[in-house]
């Protein structure tokens, strides 16, 4: 029902290609999944994702809780049939939400006190509810309730977050019942890289088919990040999927794919391009610039989306500048292809032996692009 076959190796980096098999199909690793918040990846159709080749999404046990809720999801036959996507889909556990969106009264071993950011009423979460939520709403893959430190943070702190999050993972594995969803842990430790291996070594020995690293690209530089992904991933069960949560620029999947990452999410590039800002292998655009009036070239000349392969920077900019929908549709669509594709290139490098060249170029182009935006 749920396996992951390692492919390929790079041997001058950690980077790896391989093959998750779920219910729902088959994902090819390293890959990026589009971030569904409400059983939907923002401005897109199901149909369009699939065209831009998009293999597994994300959905948000949070958000969908606190609005439809799980009840309704599971009554409409679960989250595939809910919005119509016949793929993979993994579900977050609530925790990220939970710390980071709503008003915060009480962190116990139990579970976290909270106030709803919508209505402000009190909730209470406990690892069981997230099992509970998330079996209903029926992914392929289900995520351990888990303790997200904000940084900075004292290494006190984050060793008592630490131990929440393992006990917790541990309550989840023996409430988790669903045989068609797969659990995955999730390492935490804050910067801390002695904290984050024996977390990984903790979890492993409770057992989980997969591991996610949380607690990372919420505030530390991509030093930092490297860093901890430097001391970690070498220590992670090397016959299991490792997944780098909430993590989408483009430089941060390069080289996270190089340190052994299999999975990554982000709401990057559907924000961005609502925003305006565009994706590119020479690096970052503003199509909103008055420079791009009169460009009548695609957004990216080496890009084969719908969008590039069918407008100009100059009509982009038109659609935002006029208060278009179309403008947030089209940009959002580039960027999703753009940062799916990334990773489907970087996986025929890893194939191919080339993954090293491939990181050096794309580095180079993106950083010291010939129209990079600032």
């Amino acid at each position: 029902m749920f396996e992951y076959k390692l492919i390929a190796e790079c041997r001058q980096t950690g980077a790896r290609a391989g093959m998750l098999a779920t219910p729902h199909g088959t994902v090819e690793t390293p890959v990026f999944m589009p971030v569904g918040t409400q059983a939907t990846v923002k401005a897109m159709t199901p149909e369009e994702l699939e065209e831009l080749g998009a293999q597994i999404i994300l959905c948000n046990t949070y958000h969908l809780h606190m609005r439809t809720g799980e009840d309704i999801v599971e009554e409409a036959g679960g989250a595939h049939r809910f919005m119509n996507w016949k793929h993979p889909i993994l579900t977050d556990s609530g925790g990220f939400q939970v710390f980071s969106l709503a008003k915060l009264n009480k962190i116990t071993d139990e579970g976290v006190e909270f106030r709803s950011h919508i209505d402000g009423g009190k909730r209470f979460m406990r690892p069981e509810d997230s099992m509970e939520i998330q079996q209903k709403l029926g992914g392929d893959i289900a995520m351990a309730f888990d303790e997200c430190v904000s940084l900075p943070t004292t290494p006190e702190y984050s060793r008592a977050a630490m131990e929440r999050t393992i006990a917790w993972a541990k309550r989840c594995r023996d409430h988790h019942s669903r045989k068609d969803q797969a659990l995955f842990g999730i390492v935490q430790g804050a910067l801390y890289e002695s904290q984050r291996i024996e977390c990984v070594e903790r979890l492993e020995e409770i057992g989980f088919p997969g591991y996610g690293i949380g607690g990372l690209s919420v505030g530390e530089s991509h030093a930092e990040m490297y860093g901890v992904l430097d001391a970690l991933c070498p220590k992670m069960p090397k016959e299991k999927p490792r997944y780098l949560m909430g993590v989408g620029f483009p430089t941060n999947l390069i080289e996270g794919v190089a340190r052994g990452v299999d999975m990554f999410d982000c709401v990057l590039p559907t924000r961005n391009g609502r925003n305006g800002q565009l994706f590119t292998r020479f690096g970052k655009m503003n199509i909103k610039n008055l420079s791009y009036a009169r460009d009548f070239t695609p957004p990216d000349p080496n890009c084969g989306c719908y969008v590039c392969r069918n407008f100009t920077r100059a009509y982009l900019r038109h659609l935002y500048t006029a208060g278009e929908i179309l403008a947030a549709r089209l940009c959002s669509w580039h960027n999703l292809y753009f940062l799916v594709n990334l990773l489907r290139d970087a996986r025929s490098a890893i194939v191919e032996g080339r993954f090293p060249a491939f990181r050096r170029d794309f580095m180079e182009n993106f950083m010291e692009g010939s129209y990079l935006d600032e």
